[in-house]
């Protein structure tokens, strides 16, 4: 007697389409990250308790979002891994609602070409916009590879499309029959998993907690004329906002909001020593 019941095989295959479609654990760990990290950052760097509330509330809401862009634009590193990982998982996403081209032939072949290339390539020209060619190159490369372990996963029959049942090798199965890597590009699409698991529950976090607590301010830090009743006197604020002529910001002098008007950038954007220092 046959037994109704899906071999272990199925049960890993469903489990990793499951997976894919919902995101796997990059989905659940850029969710945790982008919500705590901005809070972590914001308290260390002014000191937390009261300081950091009265921050927030002086970013508005919508501002909220400028703690993470700032903190990704002053370190390129972080910049690289995020872009990395943010561009594997997208993919993933998409090939498991059946966005990978599977059998043989040049269209189909250009076609999977283009869907593994075209993001690391828009990735890797931010990274060198911001950061230089070199970290755009390495960004590109690295987030390629990558897609491209998840391609020939797809080809293998490794991982299959949303909607698949069977395991037949049609061009409806999710996977092309004729299709045999060698066993080189199939170790290394193997090794592309355990990569992809490293940077996205390691190396990702461990990069976002050590900007979040490197003592840098996740935005410009100007000195303005502070006016305080008939006193005036010079300060340095972390920008919150623009408001008219003047800067809504963060007073690290007088530990307050204040508006400041007349001023000019500061070089540096170290507020106070690194976590790892004090």
């Amino acid at each position: 007697m046959v037994s109704s019941h899906p071999s272990g095989d199925g049960d890993e295959e469903g489990a990793v389409r499951s997976a894919d479609r919902k995101g796997g654990p990059g989905h659940t760990v850029l969710l945790a990250l982008v919500l705590a990290v901005p809070v972590t950052k914001v308290a260390y760097t002014v000191g937390g308790g009261s300081a950091a509330r009265d921050v927030f509330v002086g970013m508005e809401p919508a501002n909220w979002p400028d703690v993470l862009i700032g903190m990704v634009l002053t370190d390129p590193l972080l910049a690289a891994v995020l872009a990395v990982v943010v561009s594997r998982l997208v993919f993933v996403l998409f090939a498991a609602r059946g966005a990978v081209p599977v059998g043989g032939g040049v269209l189909r072949a250009l076609q999977r070409g283009a869907l593994t290339v075209v993001n690391p390539l828009a990735m890797g020209v931010i990274d060198a916009c911001f950061f230089g060619p070199w970290w755009g190159l390495g960004t590109g490369l690295a987030a390629y590879a990558l897609r491209k372990g998840v391609v020939v996963e797809y080809r293998t029959g490794r991982r299959r499309t949303h909607g698949h049942r069977g395991r037949g090798t049609t061009a409806g199965s999710g996977h092309d029959g004729g299709y045999r890597p060698s066993r080189r590009l199939r170790r290394a699409a193997a090794l592309e998993q355990w990569v992809a698991l490293a940077l996205t529950t390691v190396a990702l976090p461990a990069l976002a907690f050590v900007s979040a607590l490197d003592g840098q301010a996740w935005t410009s830090i100007v000195r303005c004329q502070v006016t305080d009743g008939r006193r005036s006197q010079s300060d340095r604020l972390i920008e919150l906002g623009r408001k008219g002529n003047g800067v809504v910001g963060w007073n690290l002098d007088t530990r307050e909001i204040a508006n400041g008007q007349g001023c000019t950038g500061e070089e540096s954007l170290y507020v106070r020593e690194p976590w790892w220092r004090g």
